[in-house]
C-alpha cells in the first residue's frame, strides 16, 4: 500500500508539474477581453445622452464615428473636445472556491474624442472634411482574489493569491469626408487608422501564487505571466443619410472588417517546490488580428423642430474576430480556443433615444434620454446587457456644451475564469460624457 500511495503521489507531481501548466498557458495565452461594451459604437455626449441611437441623427462632429454621411448637416467650421469617466463594478461569486467571491471596481477617465471640421462649397455641392482622434476600445480591467484553495486528495491546497491586470486602449487618428450628392441625400466616409505610436497598444499581467501541501507534503506553485500586443491597421466607415422627408430620416454605416499587423510577445513561467528548473515559454512574433464587419441602420422622426427620436439597429459580426498566430493557427481572441471550438456568435444592438430643446431667449437647453440593448460576444450565445442615458447641456451662440450619463448593467455575463472554473458575474457601468463645441 505504501509503494502504491508513492507511486499515486509522484504521477499526481508530474501530471500537476507539466500537464496543467501548459494547459492554463494555452487557455490564456491569446484572450483579449473588453472592460466596457466591445461593440464598436460612436462618440459624443449628446449621442450618449439618447442612448447611443444616432445613426439617423448624426448632425454634429461625432457624426464621423456614427455616420460620416450625417457630417453633411454641419454648417460652419466648428471643433469639439469630449471628457469621459467610466465607473465599473463586478461582483463575482464562486461555487467552488467561495473565498475568491467579491467585487471588483475600476474608474477611468481619458480624452474620448477630439475633431475639427471645415464644411465648403465645390461646383455647387455640399462638402465637408473633419479631423478626429478617438478611442474606440478599452481593455482596463483587474481581477484579483485571495482564498483558500482545496483540491480532493492528492491534490493541492492552501493558501492562493492571484492577480490579472491589463492596462491599454484602441485609439485611432479618424479624417472624414463626406458630400451632398442630391438635395436629399448625403454620403460619407471615414478613414480609421490605428497605430502603436497613437496608444494602440495593450499588456496583460497575471501572477498566481499557491503555498500549502500537495498529497501531504508541503508545496508551493508560483505562475507568473506576461503579455503584451502593438497594433497597426486601417479601416472605413461608410455612411449615407437620406431626408426622406421633412419629418424622417434614414441613415445607414458600413464598418469595414480589417487584417491588423499585432506584434505580439508573452513571458510565461511557472515554478514551485516540485520542479528544479521553472517552467518558462517566451514567444515574440508577429501576428494578424482580423477585426470583424459591423453595420446598422437608424431611422430618425423630427416631430418637430424642438423634438427628435432616433432607433438604430446594429450586428457585429465577432464570429469572424480572430488571431492568426505566426505558425498558421486560427484563435478566438474572446476565449481563447481554436477558432473552429469558439462558436461565438454575432451581436445585435437596438437603442432608442429622443432630445427636447428648451428654447430661451439667448441659449437653448436640450433634455434627452435612451434605452438600449448592448450584448457582448461570449464563447456561445451572447451576453445580455441592458442600459439606460440621460443628457442635457446649454447652447449659447457659438459654444456648445453637453453632458449625459448612462448605467450599463449585466447579470449572469462575462464568465472569468479560476483554475478550470467558470464563474459568471454581475456587472454595472457608469459613464460620463462632457463635451465642448467652438462654432467659427
Amino acid at each position: 500500500m505504501r509503494n502504491k500511495n508513492i507511486r499515486l503521489l509522484f504521477l499526481s507531481i508530474i501530471v500537476f508539474t507539466f500537464f496543467i501548466p501548459m494547459s492554463a498557458h494555452c487557455q490564456v495565452a491569446q484572450e483579449v477581453g473588453f472592460s466596457g461594451s466591445p461593440n464598436p459604437v460612436g462618440s459624443g455626449a449628446r449621442a450618449l445622452g439618447m442612448g447611443g441611437a444616432f445613426i439617423g441623427v448624426a448632425d454634429d462632429a461625432t457624426a464621423a464615428s456614427w455616420n460620416p454621411g450625417g457630417l453633411i448637416q454641419l454648417e460652419a467650421p466648428e471643433i469639439s473636445a469630449v471628457i469621459s469617466y467610466d465607473k465599473r463594478n463586478e461582483q463575482r461569486s464562486f461555487a467552488d472556491n467561495p473565498g475568491a467571491s467579491g467585487s471588483y471596481s475600476i474608474k477611468l477617465s481619458d480624452l474620448n474624442y477630439l475633431s475639427a471640421a471645415y464644411p465648403f462649397t465645390l461646383n455647387e455641392k455640399n462638402m465637408i472634411v473633419s479631423l478626429n482622434y478617438q478611442t474606440l476600445y478599452d481593455f482596463n480591467k483587474e481581477v484579483q482574489a485571495t482564498y483558500q484553495y482545496n483540491q480532493p486528495f492528492p491534490g493541492p491546497s492552501g493558501n492562493r493569491d492571484t492577480n490579472k491586470e491589463t492596462v491599454g486602449y484602441l485609439k485611432a487618428l479618424s479624417p472624414a469626408f463626406a458630400m451632398q450628392i442630391t438635395p436629399v441625400f448625403s454620403a460619407g466616409i471615414t478613414i480609421n487608422w490605428f497605430s502603436n505610436d497613437l496608444g494602440c497598444k495593450w499588456k496583460t499581467t497575471y501572477t498566481d501564487n499557491l503555498v500549502g501541501t500537495f498529497a501531504g507534503f508541503p508545496y508551493y506553485r508560483n505562475v507568473q505571466y506576461e503579455d503584451e500586443y502593438e497594433f497597426d491597421g486601417v479601416n472605413f466607415n461608410l455612411g449615407m443619410l437620406w431626408n426622406i422627408n421633412s419629418f424622417l430620416t434614414l441613415g445607414a454605416v458600413y464598418k469595414t472588417p480589417f487584417d491588423a499587423d499585432v506584434h505580439y510577445r508573452e513571458a510565461y513561467q511557472v515554478s514551485g517546490s516540485t520542479q528544479n528548473t521553472p517552467y518558462t515559454v517566451v514567444v515574440d512574433e508577429d501576428q494578424t488580428m482580423r477585426m470583424p464587419a459591423s453595420y446598422g441602420a437608424g431611422l430618425a422622426w423630427r416631430f418637430s423642430d424642438l423634438f427628435t427620436m432616433d432607433l438604430d439597429v446594429y450586428r457585429t459580426n465577432w464570429q469572424d474576430y480572430v488571431i492568426k498566430q505566426a505558425d498558421g493557427r486560427e484563435i478566438s481572441p474572446i476565449t481563447g480556443q481554436e477558432r473552429s471550438k469558439a462558436n461565438t456568435q454575432p451581436t445585435h444592438q437596438l437603442r432608442v433615444g429622443g432630445e427636447y430643446l428648451f428654447l430661451k431667449e439667448t441659449y437653448v437647453i436640450p433634455a434627452r434620454a435612451g434605452l438600449f440593448y448592448d450584448p457582448e460576444p461570449t464563447a456561445n450565445s451572447p451576453d445580455d446587457f441592458f442600459g439606460l442615458s440621460v443628457g442635457s447641456g446649454v447652447a449659447k451662440g457659438s459654444v456648445v456644451f453637453d453632458m449625459a450619463y448612462q448605467f450599463r448593467w449585466g447579470n449572469g455575463v462575462r464568465m472569468v475564469r479560476l483554475g478550470q472554473e467558470e464563474v459568471e458575474q454581475k456587472v454595472q457601468q457608469h459613464t460620463v460624457y462632457m463635451s465642448l463645441i467652438y462654432h467659427f
